[in-house]
C-alpha cells in the first residue's frame, strides 16, 4: 500500500472542540495592562503563552525541547522510527501589539492536535513528528522578524541573535534566560525531512473568493529600507514655496512614486511606507529631516530587484530636483521562496478528498516557512481571514474553516510521515 492509498484509507478527523478551546485559551493568555493581546518575544506575556503550549505538548506525551534561541519543540518519536528524519509542523506564538488570536498560534496548536489525533487512532508514523513554535517571528521587540526560524535554518548566528537589543533596551539572550526559555540545544539540532506550516491567510483573497484551502506555492520577496532625507528648516509662513528645501515634501513624493510603481505592476508589487518621522516636527516649521521606512515586496526576484533599482534611481533624481540630500539603509532583504511542489500537490489533493474548495496561493507576509525552506522541502496551508483582517483584535477565521485547515494538515502529515 503506498502512502497515498494509506492516507485515503485512514481519513481521520481531528478533535475540533479541543483545538478551538486551546486557540481561545491561548488567545486569552498574555494580555498587557490595557487588556491587549501582546505577547512580544521573550516578554512575561510570552512566557505565559509558552508555559501553556509546553504543557499541552507534555499532555500529548511529547518530549519538550528548547534550543538556544528559545525555539520550543514537542517531539513524538518511537523506537521504531527515531532513526528517521522527522516531519516538522508548526509556526509561532509571539504576537504584535494588540493582536488577533489566530496568527501563528493556529499552526502550532493544530500541529499538537495532529499528533493527538494520530495517537488516539493508534497510528504510528514511519518517521517522528515534531511541533515547532519559533521565537520572535513577528520582530516587534527584536529584529529581524522570523528570527527563530532564521537562526534554526543557519541564516543568522545564534550569538548575534541573542545579542539583539530590543526596542525597550533589553537583550534577547538575557530576556530568554529571565523567562526560563534559554535552551541548551543548538538550533538546527533536528534537520526535518519536510516542514509544513498551517496559517491564516492574513489577506482578503480567500474570503472574497469563498475558497476554503490555500495551497501556498510561493512567498514574496521582501525588501526593507530606511530612507533619510535632509532638507532645511525654515519658517512656514515667510518662506516662498520656490525657495524651500522641504524634506517632508520630498518624502511625500517618494510615497507617490512607490504607489505609481505598484499601480503599473499588474498587482505583483506592493509597497508600504509604514513609519515616518519629521524634524523638528513643528506645525509651523518646514521639515529639515524626514526619516521613513520603505517595504517593497514581489514574488519574483528579478522584479523585486527592478523595484529596488527604480527607487534608487528616483532618489538620485529627487536630490537634484528638490535640492535635498538622501541616504538609504538596507534593513531586511529576503528573496522570494518557491515552496516544494510535491507538498503543494498534497495539500490540493487533501482538500479535494475532503470536498473542500482550494486554490494555489502566494504568501504576501513573511513566515517561518520561508526560512525552513532553506533546509528542507516546505510548503504552507492557508485558511481564510474574514475581510482580510490580521494583526488586529478583529482578526477572525470561522470555526468551520479552522477545522477544515487542521484536517487538511492532518492528511498531509499522514502522507509525509510515511514518505521515505
Amino acid at each position: 500500500m503506498n502512502s497515498e492509498e494509506k492516507g485515503k484509507k485512514i481519513m481521520l478527523t481531528m478533535n475540533q472542540e479541543r483545538l478551538l478551546g486551546r486557540i481561545r485559551a491561548l488567545g486569552a493568555t498574555g494580555k498587557d495592562g490595557e487588556g491587549r493581546r501582546t505577547r512580544l518575544a521573550a516578554s512575561d506575556e510570552d512566557r505565559q503563552g509558552r508555559d501553556l503550549v509546553a504543557g499541552w505538548m507534555r499532555d500529548a506525551g511529547l518530549e519538550v525541547v528548547v534550543d538556544r534561541i528559545g525555539n520550543l519543540f514537542g517531539i513524538w518519536k518511537t523506537p521504531d522510527n527515531e532513526a528517521e528524519a522527522p516531519l516538522m509542523l508548526g509556526s509561532h506564538i509571539d504576537t504584535v501589539i494588540d493582536a488577533g488570536q489566530y496568527d501563528g498560534c493556529y499552526g502550532v496548536l493544530a500541529g499538537i492536535e495532529v499528533i493527538e489525533t494520530l495517537k488516539e487512532a493508534g497510528y504510528t508514523p514511519a518517521r517522528p513528528i515534531v511541533i515547532g513554535a519559533f521565537t520572535n517571528e513577528e520582530g516587534v521587540r527584536y529584529a529581524p522578524d522570523m528570527m527563530g526560524s532564521l537562526v534554526y535554518a543557519g541564516g543568522l548566528s545564534v550569538e548575534e541573535a541573542l545579542a539583539s537589543v530590543g526596542t525597550d533596551g533589553t537583550i534577547l539572550g538575557e530576556e530568554l534566560k529571565r523567562i526560563g526559555y534559554e535552551g541548551t540545544v543548538e538550533p538546527g539540532f533536528i534537520r526535518p525531512a519536510a516542514f509544513v506550516e498551517l496559517h491564516i491567510e492574513q489577506g482578503p483573497i480567500m474570503d472574497a473568493e469563498k475558497v476554503s484551502i490555500g495551497a501556498v506555492e510561493n512567498l514574496q520577496g521582501i525588501s526593507w529600507q530606511r530612507i533619510t532625507i535632509e532638507g532645511a528648516a525654515n519658517h512656514a509662513g515667510t518662506t516662498p514655496t520656490a525657495m524651500r528645501i522641504d524634506a517632508g515634501l520630498a518624502a511625500a513624493k517618494v510615497i507617490t512614486f512607490l504607489r505609481d510603481r505598484c499601480d503599473h505592476s499588474d498587482g505583483r508589487t506592493v509597497a508600504t511606507v509604514g513609519c515616518m518621522e519629521f524634524e523638528p516636527n513643528a506645525v509651523n516649521v518646514i521639515p529639515s529631516r524626514a526619516v521613513f521606512t520603505v517595504d517593497v515586496r514581489n514574488p519574483d526576484e528579478e522584479k523585486l530587484k527592478e523595484e529596488e533599482e527604480a527607487l534608487a534611481v528616483y532618489l538620485k533624481q529627487l536630490e537634484e530636483t528638490d535640492r535635498v540630500k538622501i541616504s538609504a539603509e538596507r534593513m531586511v532583504r529576503f528573496s522570494p521562496v518557491l515552496f516544494d511542489e510535491n507538498i503543494v500537490r498534497m495539500v490540493a489533493h487533501a482538500a479535494e478528498n475532503r470536498g473542500l474548495s482550494w486554490r494555489r496561493m502566494t504568501s504576501g507576509a513573511g513566515q517561518d516557512a520561508q526560512m525552513m525552506a532553506r533546509i528542507c522541502p516546505t510548503a504552507m496551508i492557508f485558511v481564510p481571514s474574514v475581510n482580510g483582517i490580521s494583526h488586529n483584535p478583529e482578526e477572525y477565521t470561522s470555526d468551520q474553516d479552522l477545522a477544515a485547515g487542521a484536517n487538511v494538515l492532518l492528511d498531509v502529515a499522514i502522507e509525509l510521515s510515511e514518505a521515505r
